[in-house]
């Protein structure tokens, strides 16, 4: 039997359905990349292939929710927060673990292209004016400050805060503009591991602009409901399937 080297994730899209299509936050960032990539996702159910599950992260970002939830729980501000003057809470709301859970997360079905748009956050913040402000969680281990910088993964993460703040707003929540990465930087400056990693904290706020999330849509909507783009020249994935084909093996 013949071994398959790629994965069918989803019912592929069908333009002609009335049933809305989800698209993920991550979905979408992949069409900005590569509409070729996208369009064989979608249309074939052929996904790209994944790269390693980055654990150390996820353990990162599940201790920080915990660390913000016993704040959230007694309606106070978290230290790091009075340390970067931000007067708010973690917000309360019973839907904020369902808005946390990958999969699930919050969604909005977009009227004039059907796709249901999802995206998983990490928290909310709350003023005394109930203006709510999305927050990311963001590891890395980097010699120097971090800031935000003109990079792929920086571009991918105001586009990624962006989205959910569209989202937000789609669900009539008073979001404002600003956002908060909350960043931590594993420390490599110390004598020795002793079991442990040692962690630097820093908000990093961000002014989010999600008046281009419609554009997309519409632009996903046109690409995916017609036949395949031409495979971008500066995508590894398309170089990759081009340099293999050019072999004729």
């Amino acid at each position: 039997m013949a071994q398959t080297y790629y994965k069918r994730v989803r019912v592929p899209y069908d333009p002609s359905s009335d049933k809305p299509y989800r698209i993920s936050r991550s979905k979408i960032d992949q069409f900005m990349n590569c509409p070729f990539c996208s369009w064989l996702d979608h249309r074939k159910g052929v996904t790209q292939p994944s790269g390693p599950a980055f654990t150390l992260n996820s353990a990162v970002d599940a201790l920080l929710k915990k660390e913000f939830d016993i704040h959230r729980a007694k309606n106070n501000t978290h230290p790091l927060m009075k340390e970067y003057g931000i007067d708010a809470v973690p917000y309360s709301h019973p839907q904020i673990e369902t808005w946390r859970a990958n999969f699930t997360g919050i969604n909005f079905v977009h009227p004039q292209t059907n796709f249901e748009v999802f995206g998983a956050i990490d928290d909310i913040w709350e003023t005394p004016e109930k203006k709510l402000h999305i927050v990311d969680y963001k590891a890395t281990s980097k010699a120097g400050e971090i800031v935000l910088e003109d990079t792929k993964w920086h571009n991918q993460y105001r586009r990624q805060m962006e989205i959910y703040q569209w989202l937000f707003r789609r669900n009539n929540f008073d979001i404002s503009d600003t956002g908060y990465f909350v960043y931590v930087n594993g420390r490599k400056d110390l004598e020795a591991f002793d079991g442990k990693l040692e962690f630097t904290l820093k908000i990093i706020p961000y002014e989010g602009k999600d008046r281009w999330v419609e554009g997309i849509l519409f632009e996903m909507k046109e690409v995916l409901s017609g036949g395949p783009p031409a495979p971008k020249s500066d995508c590894p994935f398309c170089i990759y399937r081009a340099s293999i084909d050019a072999l004729n093996l």
